[in-house]
């Protein structure tokens, strides 16, 4: 069947469609209806369903006979250990874990903070979690104490479940003392925390609140899956706020299961049994939804990576882990290719492995490049399919229904929108824009199964935020367009289109023209405020490992392009070598940050900012040139 008919058929009968994705699903008590609509805009999914997502993600396969298939692969070459763990071991880890945390009164309902590294063991706690109708929130392993605080006193858990360490290349990330510092700066105080040891750094645990991982589990009676109505919250996954406290975005367990678990065939064309693979962390929504629940509830073996794109040995670590686990798709992020393109920009490591498993490649989490497109193409040899979608909404919005049909690629542009998505452009007053015109990239309400219905105890916050500026649909905070075929072109965050003398001009096409210099390895561009033109583009390059050549001259050529491509409009003339851009842990690049910068202006630190320092060297470069306040 076509994509088309498949979208028109949703279009025709959304009820239809989802109850139908619905069969795929193991219900305890299979719901009534698929939408919930009496409390619009607030809308559920298979609300009166009752359902477990442990059952689904690992139980059901060992009752259907494949216990021994893998279900987790963990490699960590910052360890040196590999090792794979089947669905049934997976069941008894999961259950006796679960009986542990029922054992010590956590309840259906009941908050768990999980704080982890990218080990087997924190997707066990997530499912261990679910298996006992308890609501979990992993908050990046590593997150700093004052952020952890402010997670705890919004969530309120009665458990936290941490590690003793994390390890990245070359230092030992010590989560002990943040998680007591956290627990000190928080006013609500968890009943007791479960501390999972790691050879490289063992932990103080305090006496009479924490556990150790193997004793607190030692003895239990394991726990059997607790049925939930479909919308129950599975998780609460908190996302930065662009002012100040961080929202926490729900998860209702009904939509969760059937969305995923339909993404999997019809998206990522995988097959139950194949390997699939999500190089992200569990503190992400990518690592939620595509490290632990989608491919164990398709019956999928997941992996689950401790190591970086480069430095872990090496820019062909990525490459190596796909040969050896015969891994069929990949999802990673764009800033992890430009890192590797970076390093080694000739793909020289990717001739040593043997990469004929591999179906196609995946990337979201920001704007991909078509450069860094190109290039993964060419280094690859397989289709390479920007899809685009949010922490809110959990899985594709955007992208290329590989599993259904694979539709044209058009390098720039996740493709077309999915199921469940009605994708409109709007103009500041809500109204349809035509096509080929820049405008505010909006969802038709209702949201399909498995995207957020609220934040956790912050409805008026929700609708703010989501729901108010455009009545009858989602505000989704990104810029874009549709072209005549009805593909998405997604330009900037809304507050990344920039007005240059009056002019609306999207700086991710800026950064498109910067990105195809041949010099050029990454860079950023942002909208700095100017007294004649209210603001003016200046961008930011990281040049390729190996270049040589006079700066001042790769800046003429860069400004010369984009010139050349956008126009004189652009009023682009000044562009920054820079070694690094800031970035978030994910890969975010911090633009609103770097504005603040320029502008002169307070701002509060980025929570999730991978490395402090290196917004001095933005400030100091910007300085050389007479912005940030110089």
């Amino acid at each position: 069947m076509a994509y088309k008919d498949i979208y028109e058929g949703w279009k025709r009968d959304p009820e239809g469609f989802w109850m139908q994705a619905a069969e795929a699903i193991d219900w305890d008590r299979k719901p009534s209806r698929a939408l919930f609509d009496d409390n619009a805009p607030l809308y559920e999914w298979f609300a009166d369903g009752m359902v477990n997502t442990c059952w689904n993600a690992v139980d059901r396969h060992v009752e259907a006979g494949r216990g021994a298939q893998t279900a987790i692969i963990h490699d960590s070459p910052v360890t040196g250990i590999k090792q794979k763990i089947n669905f049934s071991q997976l069941r008894s880890r999961v259950a006796r874990l679960a009986g542990a945390l029922r054992a010590k009164g956590i309840e259906k309902g009941d908050r768990v903070i999980i704080y982890m590294p990218m080990v087997p063991e924190a997707v066990e706690a997530m499912l261990a979690c679910g298996r006992i109708g308890a609501i979990h929130s992993v908050v990046f392993g590593g997150f700093a104490a004052s952020e952890l605080a402010v997670r705890i006193d919004d969530c309120r858990p009665k458990a936290i479940i941490a590690a003793s360490c994390g390890i990245e290349p070359g230092r030992v990330v010590h989560y002990k003392p943040l998680l007591d510092a956290a627990i000190d700066q928080a006013s609500h105080k968890p009943d007791f925390c479960v501390i999972f040891q790691r050879e490289e750094e063992v932990a103080h645990l305090q006496e009479g609140r924490d556990y150790d991982w193997h004793a607190f589990q030692y003895g239990v009676e394991p726990a059997e899956c607790v049925p939930v109505r479909g919308n129950h919250p599975a998780y609460i996954l908190y996302t930065s706020g662009t002012t100040g406290a961080p929202k926490g975005v729900v998860r209702h367990t009904g939509g969760h299961l059937v969305a995923l678990n339909w993404t999997m065939k019809n998206i990522y064309n995988v097959d139950p049994g194949e390997v699939f693979w999500a190089a992200s962390d569990v503190g992400w929504v990518v690592g939620h939804s595509y490290i632990c629940y989608a491919p164990l509830i398709h019956g999928n073996t997941t992996i689950v990576f401790e190591g970086k794109p480069v430095g872990t040995p090496d820019a062909g670590t990525f490459w190596r882990v796909i040969s050896e686990h015969k891994v069929r798709s990949f999802f990673t992020a764009p800033t992890a290719f430009r890192a590797i393109k970076r390093e080694d920009p000739k793909g020289e490591y990717r001739q040593k492995y043997d990469l004929s498993c591999l179906g196609a490649l995946y990337l979201a989490g920001e704007r991909a490049d078509p450069d860094t497109i190109e290039w993964a193409q060419k280094i690859l040899g397989v289709p390479v399919y920007d899809h685009w979608w949010q922490t809110e909404t959990g899985y594709t919005i955007v992208g290329n229904p590989a599993g259904i049909e694979p539709l044209p690629v058009k390098i720039g542009s996740p493709t077309v929108a999915m199921p469940g998505y009605d994708v409109q452009i709007l103009d500041e007053a809500g109204h349809e824009m035509p096509a080929g015109e820049l405008g505010a990239i909006a969802v038709k309400l209702p949201l399909p199964p498995g995207t957020l219905p609220t934040l956790w105890n912050a409805e008026g916050r929700f609708r703010k935020s989501y729901l108010e500026h455009f009545p009858g649909y989602y505000e989704t905070g990104d810029a874009g367009m549709k072209d005549e075929d009805g593909y998405l072109w997604i330009m900037a965050r809304t507050d990344d289109v920039i007005n240059v003398a009056g002019h609306r001009l999207s700086t991710g096409a800026m950064e498109e023209v910067l990105a195809s210099h041949p010099d050029v390895a990454e860079c950023a561009v942002i909208g700095v405020s100017d007294t004649l033109k209210g603001q003016i583009p200046v961008g930011f390059v990281c040049l390729t490992k190996g270049v040589n050549r006079a700066h001042d001259e790769i800046v003429r050529e860069c400004a010369a392009l984009v010139r050349d491509r956008i126009g004189p409009v652009a009023a682009f003339k000044l562009a920054l070598v820079v070694d690094r851009l800031p970035k978030t842990r994910s890969g975010k690049i911090l633009r609103a940050t770097m504005v603040k910068i320029a502008d002169g202006e307070d701002f509060k630190m980025p929570a999730t900012i991978d490395d402090p320092a290196i917004l001095d060297e933005i400030r100091d470069a910007l300085k050389t040139v007479g912005y940030a306040g110089a």
